[in-house]
């Protein structure tokens, strides 16, 4: 047993130093300074102002925001909730996501978003995750929170997004390490809700998986309007 925890520790380890490229920020710069060539992990959180209500163009920090996707057999609901949560010493806004396949829903998950008040960079904390099977609660995989374990916060949107970016959206080690690629920007893409100029365009895979691509279309002023094969099929404010 002895041997086996060594092992992971240098996994982990290991993960913490390529993942570290563009580490030392001497201040709360704007996401897109690091090297393009360079997965970048250390965002300088501990200098910068974070608020958990605001917006870029590209994502929506909002009390009320909601998305709706749909695809031929799934849904996917995310709502931006009037509800903060203290992470590592951050007030993070709760974001819910609700997914179903063929009518049955799969997935319930908590996340945890936090921007910084002079880039508008967005921050992920964490999520909880429950994962469904009959209508009962099975697991939770995935879950994950800033400052617990060698867990530390990723950026899921740039405030200044630049063409190569490439970022850690989540850093658990060996239960998160979601990563993305600005790929496109300036793109077209047309869904159910409408047609959108200016779109971002990224390429995303988990440092667990390196082989398991996905690609995602973000639209200015709204946020994610394609997530593989799920399109935007509505969007705005909504009251409780």
């Amino acid at each position: 047993m002895k041997a086996a925890r060594g092992w992971a520790e240098l996994a982990v380890a290991a993960l913490i130093a390529v993942a570290s490229g563009c580490a030392t920020s001497p201040a709360p710069a704007p996401a897109g300074k690091c090297e393009a060539s360079e997965w970048r992990v250390d965002f300088g959180i501990e200098k910068r102002t974070l608020v958990s209500t605001g917006r870029n163009p590209y994502f929506i920090l909002e009390p009320g925001f909601k998305l709706v996707y749909e695809s031929r057999d799934g849904k996917l609901v995310i709502t931006v909730l009037d509800e903060t949560v203290g992470i590592a010493g951050v007030a993070a806004r709760v974001v819910e996501e609700r997914e179903w396949e063929r009518g049955k829903l799969v997935e319930v998950s908590r996340n945890f978003f936090a921007m910084c008040r002079d880039t508008k960079d967005v921050f992920y904390f964490g999520e909880e995750v429950d994962m469904y099977e009959g209508g009962k609660v099975v697991g939770h995989d995935g879950a994950w929170r800033a400052g617990v374990g060698h867990a530390k916060p990723g950026l899921v949107m740039p405030g200044s997004p630049v063409l190569g970016m490439r970022f850690y959206q989540e850093f658990a080690p060996g239960v998160a390490m979601d990563r993305a690629e600005i790929v496109g920007l300036g793109d077209t893409f047309k869904t159910p809700a409408g047609t959108f100029g200016g779109c971002l365009r990224t390429k995303e895979n988990s440092a667990l998986k390196p082989g398991e691509v996905e690609f995602k279309t973000y639209a200015p002023g709204i946020g994610l309007v394609q997530d593989e094969d799920l399109l935007l099929t509505g969007y705005g404010f909504i009251k409780e």
